[in-house]
């Protein structure tokens, strides 16, 4: 395991783009001291016409739709500084104005399960996230996720929203994440996020070969028949989608697979997953977007039992950089590949050396 903290530009190649900040972004200024949050941000055309529940969802998706209806009922989210119902409708250029007590959540428990700490100080801590693990509870699953330990590391996140989460990794996707430790910097990595300034670097082994790096965008939304996946949305069908890029480059050429390091510019559901699907690379070992095994013609025994057997998708999120919500400097963090992952990745080399008869 290594951490390093570094600006982000020491790796040219995967540079973090010049990116403007989204309309809908809110105005955010909490008070650390009593829990009271402050947000602001005004409904875009891409919203105008939904339920107040829907847009608040949508500009404030640090809180629960439960929550947010709740503070729509109190009147401690408005619109245009006037109360509003859950359910109705909202147009653009109107302004929700959120100033809200957060109080603790009560039925997150914690639990004392060891967490892979790569970087701690008073407002955050990077953690090195294990495969087969889920981030936070939901129903049916209200214990040991990542929140349930987090929670006992540090009491003090069950007075933030969503114990401190401010991004998620898919449970068998391992790697690095950022966890905020008080309202000041929640608020700020939330923000830096909806800006699409926090840099999320991961290694991928995908099968195919490709001649050189690329960019895939395309719009991604809830899969039409299968409510479990997402999808690439059709051109005629974007209402539902969102705006997904995701940057990719060579790392290492195998045979028939090609490990990649991967840039999100965006980030949705399974977002990587659902690119290298969509463009005919799928990671190995993902049983939701390459569900028929196919075995290679030619490969070993031993590498075909391998790929067959790789028990989650070959995907690991190895550096994470963002502004630091204090310091405001760039801070890099970077941790080694989980063991499978190389295993994996020693087994195709070790392929490729293989010596090659004529039948």
């Amino acid at each position: 395991m290594s951490n390093t903290t570094a600006n982000s530009d020491q790796n040219p190649q995967l540079k973090t783009s010049e990116l403007t900040e989204d309309n809908s972004t809110p105005i955010e200024s909490d008070d650390p001291s009593d829990n009271i949050i402050h947000r602001s941000a005004t409904i875009t055309e891409e919203l105008s016409g939904k339920r107040c529940d829907q847009i608040a969802a949508k500009l404030f998706p640090e809180f629960s739709r439960g929550k947010l209806q709740s503070w729509i009922i109190s009147g401690e989210l408005t619109a245009d500084n006037q109360q509003c119902k859950p359910r109705q409708k909202l147009f653009i250029g109107a302004q929700l104005n959120l100033t809200a007590e957060f109080t603790p959540v009560s039925d997150w428990a914690p639990e004392s399960r060891p967490i892979n700490i790569v970087y701690e100080d008073e407002h955050l801590l990077v953690v090195n996230k294990p495969i087969n693990c889920v981030v936070h509870p939901a129903p049916g699953l209200l214990s040991g996720t990542l929140v349930n330990s987090v929670l006992a590391h540090c009491p003090g996140n069950s007075a933030l929203p969503r114990g401190g989460i401010v991004h998620r990794l898919d449970k068998d996707t391992s790697g690095l994440m950022v966890v905020a430790k008080s309202l000041e910097a929640h608020s700020s990595l939330v923000r830096q996020l909806q800006q699409r300034t926090v840099s999320r670097v991961y290694r991928a082994v995908v099968k195919g070969n490709f001649i050189s790096g690329g960019t895939v965008d395309a719009p991604i939304g809830r899969h039409p028949s299968a409510r479990t996946k997402m999808a690439v949305a059709k051109i005629s069908d974007t209402s539902a989608s969102k705006a997904a890029v995701t940057h990719y480059r060579i790392c290492e050429r195998f045979a028939h697979h090609t490990d990649l390091t991967v840039k999100l510019e965006t980030g949705r559901t399974h977002q990587i997953r659902v690119h290298m699907a969509h463009i005919k690379h799928p990671l190995v070992g993902d049983k939701t977007y390459n569900t028929r095994y196919q075995q290679i013609s030619g490969v070993s025994t031993e590498l075909d039992g391998i790929l067959r057997q790789f028990p989650r998708q070959a995907l690991h999120a190895f550096q994470l950089s963002f502004e630091h919500p204090a310091t405001q400097e760039m801070v890099e963090f970077q941790c080694d590949l989980p063991d499978d992952y190389s295993q994996l990745v020693n087994a195709l080399r070790a392929e490729d050396k293989r010596p090659k008869y004529e039948e």
